[in-house]
């Protein structure tokens, strides 16, 4: 008889949705023998399955200190870092796993590390190392060259984006870009394309107002104020007369009334500075990016790990 492959069973059990069981199998494994493959494997589904931050990167630290020859301990390590806003370790950590294998996602999360140190012109080479064709590392890119004042080239890039792609980041997000770059027309035309599907947010709405203050539309700036106005409102009563349940309760629907009374007072204030010319910026708060780091999965062909 051939022995027991653990990890292969775990991840089996994992694959068919068996979370408990493979889990058990994955604990199993780290008792069996606790080496790279078994710590890296147990920390990644403890982060996928159980959302438990400090245990995976325990465990993914200790898989780190044993000097594996694969990028996926340190890739591990430094997404979970970055979770964890330990950027200038998250940095160290993605260096390590970038001088083993270069990925895409290794890439997108050193610019996210850079960019939380302040360093956006570095952010901003490896966001587009690793972009793809209208995606969001794409879009953080154009957003550090525009806050880098390279607005040519931030243009040269949001002109590339592709509303029919698969990873189109969608019609606010470049109405945004073309907002800050300063071609209002353009931005016009995305914010009302995107102005159906998109929920109502004093943010985009006041730079969709801007742009059209900038475009001389001053009659459909008004209108869309007492568009936006009337909305909230309609939200507000619509929320007062809604029935309560189990789920909905008095707490919460009074947690909604102050969040879109806020939404209200924070668009009037912004209105206001908007008028005196105020552009409104939109935050880049780059995220991580996950990926599949288990040793052995079959389904992204990961062999298993073996010191070289």
């Amino acid at each position: 008889m051939f022995p027991i492959n653990t990890n292969k069973e775990a991840i089996e059990q994992l694959e068919e949705n068996n979370v408990d069981q493979a889990m058990k199998l994955f604990h199993k494994a780290v008792l069996e023998k606790r080496d790279v493959q078994s710590l890296t494997n147990l920390a990644w589904v403890i982060w996928r399955e159980e959302d438990d931050l400090e245990r995976a990167l325990s465990l993914a630290s200790e898989a780190v200190d044993l000097r594996p020859t694969s990028h996926f301990p340190y890739s591990l390590c430094g997404e979970l870092l970055l979770e964890n806003k330990r950027y200038e370790d998250a940095l160290n950590m993605l260096q390590q796993a970038i001088s083993i294998e270069p990925t895409n996602i290794t890439h997108h999360n050193l610019g996210v590390a850079y960019y939380y140190l302040g360093e956006t012109a570095k952010a901003a080479t490896h966001f587009g190392l690793a972009a793809g064709k209208s995606d969001y590392t794409l879009y953080n890119q154009v957003k550090c060259l525009i806050e880098l004042g390279e607005k040519g080239e931030a243009l040269r890039l949001t002109q590339t984006f592709d509303e029919d792609a698969e990873d189109f980041i969608g019609t606010i997000d470049l109405a945004e870009l073309y907002a800050e770059i300063g071609l209002h027309e353009e931005a016009v035309h995305w914010f009302e394309k995107g102005w159906k599907d998109y929920y109502l947010q004093p943010e985009w709405v006041g730079l969709y107002i801007y742009s059209l203050l900038q475009s001389k539309q001053e009659t459909k700036a008004n209108n869309t104020v007492k568009e936006f106005l009337r909305y909230k409102k309609e939200e507000i009563l619509e929320t007062k007369t809604e029935e309560l349940d189990e789920d909905w309760t008095e707490e919460d629907k009074k947690e909604v009334i102050i969040r879109l009374t806020k939404e209200i007072n924070d668009f009037e204030i912004l209105l206001k500075k908007i008028k005196d010319g105020y552009l409104p910026a939109i935050l880049l708060e780059p995220s991580s990016e996950r990926d599949c780091y288990l040793f052995g999965c079959e389904r992204h062909q990961h062999p298993e790990y073996k010191d070289s």
